[in-house]
């Protein structure tokens, strides 16, 4: 089973969701779980299209992409969501290119202790990420000053902030509807 809710096939669905599949196909020509899942609402899946690569793969994002996937990855460790976790952990390890680190950056993350692999913009990075996750109420402008203070401009900072707020929101989806990764191609890039 693939979610706990029904999930309409390619040769099911009408003409609004068809469009609206093509739209959401990935690179290797299937649609993923995590947006089929809303096949018996087309609008919320144009939306999450949208939202999703305006989050993690738009072109004017200037933080590098194996730190996007793992600040990704970092809000589905918090928040316990596998099927995220096992999609973006693969396209941050290939991002990474290197299996050494990659396995000190997971191990650091699973035990929330990102200071065992990070330091400097970074740290601070995934420190705002975890704070932002599970204390968003407790939240201040010194949290934004301080990723200024290690370089991040205000762009970068809103890019932390969109795929954090993005990826709690997918999460807390795919969790509460049960979505698997039964049937997709896990990671983005190692599918490119």
């Amino acid at each position: 089973m693939a979610a706990w809710i029904e999930m309409i096939s390619d040769e099911d669905a009408d003409a609004e969701l068809t469009e609206v599949l093509q739209l959401a196909r990935t690179p290797h020509g299937t649609v993923d779980n995590v947006m089929r899942v809303h096949s018996l609402r087309p609008n919320s899946m144009k939306g999450h299209v949208i939202l999703y690569r305006a989050a993690l793969h738009d072109d004017a994002n200037t933080l590098p992409e194996w730190l996007q996937e793992t600040i990704s990855s970092y809000v589905s460790i918090l928040n316990g969501c596998p099927y995220s976790l096992a999609n973006h952990w693969a396209n941050a390890r290939h991002l990474i290119g290197d299996d050494a680190r990659a396995d000190q950056i997971e191990k650091a993350l699973t035990a929330r202790q990102p200071e065992d692999a990070f330091s400097g913009l970074e740290l601070e990075l995934l420190n705002y990420t975890e704070k932002l996750t599970l204390r968003p109420a407790d939240m201040t402008k010194s949290d934004v000053i301080a990723l200024r203070d290690l370089g991040a401009d205000d762009g970068q900072i809103l890019e932390a902030n969109q795929i954090i707020g993005y990826f709690n929101y997918v999460n807390r989806h795919l969790n509460g509807l049960g979505v698997t990764t039964d049937g997709d191609t896990v990671g983005y890039y190692a599918s490119k």
